[in-house]
């Protein structure tokens, strides 16, 4: 059983809420059985976003510590170049699948070059990642694949330390064991790569089929940053998590919510309560400009250590491929595209585009 939280301002007041409602699963989970395929998103880990205490001070300690040194200026200029060679592959041919030619792989590309990640190890991480957000495979084969390639990834940045992240939670990893060590990296690859790749998409897509949007990007009325925003708040890559056990029968609005058993945050309905965020009005979709209040990154104590890094490489990705292709549409009618399925992510099969095909380069 779960309860699933739908209002803005009881997520917010559970999220802060440490007290009573713990982000360590382990009771729940010492009932469910081991092979229930929610449990490797849900499940107990010894990392930032399933531990409480001064056990969760101290892993969200080393990961701020490893974010710190991200060179935003640096990481601008590794997007735009991953993107501009993805787009250049395909310039020519007028048309592409924007989540399998692009953000994707520039997902990939980017978190890969952040972790200094090989990519076999890369590639691996990626398959282990997909089947955890689907929520269909078996929890031990998910385990299986994601620790392998996160324990590879650790031993080479032991034997060769570099200018990325997993070698500065080395640094700061303060008596951390080599599982702890993986799982502070499980947390940051799981967020680079699935959530923030459909956020690209989910937002491209917002721009093509709402023209009054996309017309107000392009006329510099609003920016890149503020549709990121928009889809953050209307249409969100993650839409049902932040996950919460409360520690003991708690009631709320008339409900008493058991002990043990998980309260699921729905960010996308939070996002769009009524009550508390206004909808967007007859002059177009631009209702939450410089508005940050959506859940979208969570709240509280285990809010998202990199939402700035986030926003910018998503506003990074969508400024290189409009640059690029000015011109890009949408290849088919907005209800022929397929949402994948699974109960944490609100993300596309595919984004089939068009657009005007680039004169192939003549060598000389």
């Amino acid at each position: 059983m779960a309860t699933l939280v739908i209002g803005w301002g009881r997520a917010v007041q559970i999220l802060h809420d440490s007290e009573r409602f713990r982000a360590d699963p382990s009771r729940w989970q010492a009932t469910m059985d081991p092979r229930c395929p929610v449990l490797p998103m849900m499940g107990a880990r010894d990392n930032t976003l399933r531990s409480d205490g001064s056990t969760h001070a101290q892993f969200r300690q080393a990961t701020n510590a490893a974010l710190a040194g991200v060179d935003l200026h640096e990481l601008h200029a590794v997007v735009a170049g991953h993107g501009h060679d993805l787009v250049a592959a395909v310039a020519a041919d007028g048309a592409m699948d924007l989540v399998a030619d692009y953000a994707g792989p520039l997902a990939f590309r980017t978190i890969n070059t952040m972790m200094g990640c090989p990519p076999e190890i890369g590639g691996e991480l990626a398959r282990g990642f997909a089947m955890m957000f689907e929520a269909d495979t078996d929890p031990r084969e998910v385990d299986a694949v994601v620790d392998g390639a996160l324990g590879a990834l650790i031993d080479l940045k032991r034997a060769h330390p570099g200018r990325d992240i997993p070698t500065r939670l080395i640094e700061h990893a303060d008596r951390m064991s080599e599982r702890q060590l993986r799982e502070q990296a499980l947390t940051m690859y799981a967020a680079g790569i699935e959530p923030w790749q459909h956020l690209v998409t989910n937002a491209v897509l917002l721009m093509m089929t709402d023209r009054r949007f996309g017309d107000q990007v392009i006329s510099g009325a609003c920016t890149t940053d503020d549709a990121v925003n928009e889809v953050l708040f209307r249409n969100p890559p993650l839409a049902n998590l932040c996950v919460r056990y409360p520690s003991r029968p708690v009631l709320l609005d008339g409900v008493t919510l058991p002990a043990d058993q998980p309260v699921l945050i729905g960010m996308a309905a939070c996002n769009t309560d009524p009550r508390f965020n206004h909808p967007p009005d007859a002059s177009g979709y631009i209702a939450y400009t410089g508005n940050a209040s959506h859940l979208s990154f969570s709240a509280g104590p285990h809010n998202c250590p990199a939402r700035t890094i986030a926003y910018q490489c998503a506003a990074d990705a969508i400024n290189e491929l409009l640059d690029r292709l000015p011109d890009l549409r949408l290849a088919c009618r907005p209800d022929e595209l397929v949402w994948r399925t699974g109960p944490f992510h609100h993300a596309l099969e595919h984004l089939p585009v068009v657009f005007t095909p680039a004169s192939p380069r003549v060598h000389r």
